[in-house]
């Protein structure tokens, strides 16, 4: 497969939210079911992959929303990440066979992308108790189903970044 041809596929798995919502209506009218999560997605590894495929099964169609850079930034990671911008890491989520979709955004939280998108499941890491994650009470109020997800123990771009610093 050439790169060209790769990047237009991963490109067709990008979207912006009018089109993912108008995506999703027609997904919903085939009766499948919409699993959404987000996240930074940083530099993606084993912890990130045995998430996303528990949470695609989960579901008929997986939704990804993706921190934008400057969101990133806000949310006090460090000074220097993203370590990889917006687009590069949604061409590697959109590289795996069970991502159907990637919406980059803006916002401090994913509360517009669920109220927009209205998935069937809306996903988190274990690190999240099911009430504490954004949407929650979005889901809940038309009969959504909030999960958790055990984290894979080891795995976490912040540690693996640290371990990189540090030549562990």
């Amino acid at each position: 497969m050439t790169t060209e041809i790769a990047t237009a596929h991963a490109n067709s798995r990008l979207f912006e939210l009018v089109p993912l919502v108008r995506l999703c209506n027609v997904w919903r009218l085939k009766s499948d079911r919409i699993v959404f999560t987000n996240g930074v997605f940083d530099i993606l590894h084993r912890g990130h992959v045995e998430y996303l495929e528990e949470a695609a099964a989960l579901g008929d169609r997986l939704v990804v929303g993706l921190n934008s850079d400057t969101s990133v930034q806000r949310l006090g990671k460090g000074p220097d990440r993203p370590l990889n911008d917006q687009y590069s890491r949604a061409l590697i989520l959109a590289a795996l066979r069970c991502v159907d979709a990637i919406v980059i955004f803006e916002q401090d939280t994913p509360l517009e992308l669920v109220a927009a998108i209205r998935p069937d499941v809306l996903v988190k890491g274990g690190d999240w108790k099911p009430e504490q994650i954004v949407g929650s009470d979005v889901l809940k109020a038309y009969g959504g189903e909030v999960r958790s997800l055990k984290l894979v123990d080891g795995f976490s771009t912040t540690a693996l970044v640290e371990r990189i610093r540090h030549g562990g």
